[in-house]
């Protein structure tokens, strides 16, 4: 379990957000992560953490209003202002929670554009860099989220060299790449000098390796050798959750 990181946004959700921290723990888990923390104060989050022996390591940015269909800011030229003021949030979050790495997501309005992402990337990677956080982006399938201004690696990669700061990277998400590219072990391999963190679900379904047609014994044994951060489980477990680990035993080196 000390390899991965659990997202607690899409598993233990038979239960309510806090109570996720200890169902992570009494799975064996050291390491957590989730999307959006921000509906409960960092003292509550934090209680859970310190309370299950946890660590936090990943959190995205605010993305808006995404009961209203946002989907991250950091492409919108209209809401610059609102996207530094979640840069703000998002450094207090990570700082009080331990949390080293933010994924910012770029968003899904006709607006977007790459001037402005680029702009906003660097603004965020330079505030963060005074805090030792890593500043990742992510390309999404656009079959999950239509309109997603990112979907593409080779466009991520080429934004993270136009920023330029050593702490903007990539995060590699096998079930998005596989989704986009395809191959996705032979696309991880070539930008793996990008890669601040990894997650992994199956395809089809986004659900637990070992129910769809994702080679993850291939894609496991291969980080094991050449990739040194934590795995982040992020799919939608078939089943009950505390029963969606039984594929480790399988697939693990």
């Amino acid at each position: 379990m000390n390899n991965y990181s659990v997202n607690l946004s899409t598993v233990f959700t038979e239960v309510p957000f806090l109570d996720r921290f200890k169902k992570a723990r009494e799975a064996g888990f050291v390491y957590v992560e989730c999307q959006f923390p921000y509906v409960y104060t960092i003292e509550e989050v934090r209680n859970e953490l310190e309370n299950n022996n946890l660590s936090m390591v990943l959190i995205n940015l605010p993305a808006g209003h995404w009961e209203d269909g946002d989907r991250g800011l950091a492409a919108d030229p209209s809401r610059i202002k609102e996207f530094r003021k979640s840069v703000e949030r998002g450094i207090c979050y990570a700082n009080g929670l331990g949390v080293k790495k933010i994924h910012c997501m770029a968003g899904i309005h006709p607006d977007n554009n790459w001037e402005v992402f680029v702009e906003n990337l660097f603004y965020a990677g330079t505030a963060m860099s005074k805090h030792g956080i890593t500043l990742l982006i992510e390309p999404i399938n656009p079959f999950d989220m239509p309109g997603y201004f990112l979907s593409d690696l080779k466009q991520a990669a080429g934004i993270i060299q136009r920023v330029g700061l050593p702490n903007v990277k990539l995060q590699f998400d096998f079930y998005h790449i596989e989704r986009i590219h395809g191959h996705s072990l032979s696309v991880y391999q070539k930008y793996a000098e990008m890669v601040s963190h990894v997650q992994i679900a199956d395809h089809p379904g986004r659900q637990q390796p070992g129910t769809g047609e994702i080679n993850y014994t291939e894609i496991l044994q291969y980080l094991s050798k050449h990739y040194r951060g934590l795995i982040g489980l992020e799919y939608n477990p078939q089943g009950r959750s505390e029963g969606s680990f039984a594929w480790m035993k399988g697939v693990t080196p």
